[in-house]
């Protein structure tokens, strides 16, 4: 495990939503909160999890601002900056920058598959858009394009690309970039259930989705390995491993957000495209929260 000066647990958050499908601000800074009181180290405002997608620039800034201004300054504070559209992207960067964002998530360009030169320029242009720390994200399932190890090389060496969170499932492609990134370059596990083996590989930590539910144990598991004691943290994943998959039962963030709502704490609905899980899904995802003791 290569120690991060970004900690090692960092959610990434749910946006709250009221009944009217607006941004419940105050459920966010409530949210963030809990989970900092719970061992988070950081935050993740608008990424996949918090459906960035459907949320307008106006929304992203201002759940920064107001979760940026709601906790201690130690707690870092990512935004998700990135989408299709480079020049939208940097525009972005620029934005969240000003509302007090203390890093960037910079997600691979979806849809229209850009070559790995194009990924790199993109990737590029944003570290050169705003002096913060930009960690890549790179989660091929729903991008359609792989960002590959010699390309995250290749960024790393810009000086404020930080960190990746690495998402592709691909333990050899985790190996590739810890063989050669260099000591100031930080791999995080972007799936919960893959936490341990990247830690075993030299990963620094976790953006975490089941943190939500789970924070103590996760970081419990992270410090458990950190400190030696290897079959102290096995057994940590283990209790946690069903749990893992089924909050990917269905697209995420649906299951999280049902899972929360069991749990009492109010996050709200989803914006379309996205829409409340089937009665089976949400059957399953009680019964683990029920065995878990999680309600």
């Amino acid at each position: 495990m290569r120690l991060s000066p970004y900690g090692s647990l960092i959610v990434a958050m749910v946006t709250p939503f009221g009944d009217d499908l607006q941004v419940d601000y105050q459920a966010a800074v409530r949210l963030a909160r809990q989970l900092v009181s719970q061992g988070a180290d950081g935050v993740l405002i608008s990424g996949t999890t918090g459906e960035s997608p459907t949320l307008t620039n106006e929304e992203k800034v201002r759940l920064v601002s107001e979760v940026r201004e709601a906790l201690d300054p130690s707690v870092m504070v990512w935004a998700g900056a990135s989408s299709y559209n480079t020049a939208n992207s940097v525009q972005l960067a620029k934005l969240v920058e000003k509302a007090g964002a203390d890093g960037i998530l910079a997600v691979t360009p979806y849809y229209n598959k850009p070559s790995q030169d194009g990924l790199y320029r993109h990737f590029r242009a944003m570290s050169e858009a705003v002096p913060l720390p930009v960690m890549l994200y790179n989660v091929p399932s729903r991008t359609s394009v792989n960002l590959l190890p010699e390309t995250v090389l290749r960024l790393a060496e810009l000086e404020n690309v930080v960190a990746i969170k690495e998402a592709s499932g691909i333990l050899d492609q985790t190996s590739a970039i810890l063989e050669s990134c260099g000591e100031h370059f930080y791999v995080y596990s972007g799936d919960d259930s893959l936490t341990l083996p990247i830690l075993a590989l030299g990963g620094s930590g976790v953006v975490s989705v089941a943190a939500h539910l789970v924070a103590r144990d996760l970081k419990n598991m992270i410090n458990f390995y950190a400190g030696g004691k290897v079959h102290e943290a096995q057994a940590v994943h283990y209790k946690l491993f069903q749990l893992f998959k089924v909050l990917f039962i269905t697209t995420n963030p649906v299951p999280v957000k049902t899972a929360l709502e069991m749990a009492g704490v109010q996050v709200g609905g989803f914006r379309l495209p996205l829409c409340p899980p089937g009665e089976g899904e949400r059957e399953a995802i009680h019964k683990i929260l029920s065995k878990m003791n999680l309600l």
